[in-house]
């Protein structure tokens, strides 16, 4: 598991797929990209989604996300994605009087008990007290980051001296 905190844009993009009995069938989908802006938002969906699509494709619909921290899983079975709200509980010094806040994420998973657990594992290290409000999962197709992370077959595990040797 891992985590990413950045600004995240919510895109609804419509295209012809093509449908079970051969011919073309208009859908919507929703993903999520890291971008700094609108502009940017719908300039990497437009990019990350053109090697799929052939005929007709607009973006719909670019609003900010109500989260800004996304917990990426790293099985391969988790193929969905949940929105957490989490309720963190502090103490306000001067009053002595409970103090929750809310916050929302965006939790990858493969069913709603995986989500829990993998809030629990992301949470684990955390000195504040939370409590898990709700999670309902969403449409959200798929979440593009502005320079990923290398997926494990990509990276390259060996010292640096040994690339280094090949370029020479």
């Amino acid at each position: 598991m891992r985590s990413r905190t950045t600004n995240w844009f919510e895109t609804t993009v419509r295209y012809d797929r093509q449908a079970e009995d051969g011919g073309q069938k208009k859908v919507s989908e929703t993903y999520v990209v890291d971008a700094l802006s609108f502009g940017e938002a719908e300039e990497t969906i437009t990019k990350e989604m053109e090697p799929y699509i052939s005929g007709e494709f607009e973006v719909k619909n670019i609003t900010p996300a109500s989260y800004g921290e996304v917990f990426f899983s790293d099985s391969e079975t988790d193929d969905r994605w949940y929105k957490a709200k989490l309720t963190f509980i502090t103490l306000d010094e001067k009053t002595e009087k409970e103090k929750r806040t809310s916050v929302n994420y965006l939790v990858q998973a493969s069913d709603f008990n995986g989500a829990v657990k993998n809030i629990e594992d992301m949470m684990s290290g955390s000195a504040i007290d939370y409590m898990i409000a709700n999670i309902s999962e969403t449409k959200i197709m798929d979440v593009y980051e502005h320079n990923a992370p290398l997926k494990k077959e990509e990276r390259d595990d060996r010292p640096e001296y040994e690339t280094q040797e090949e370029t020479a």
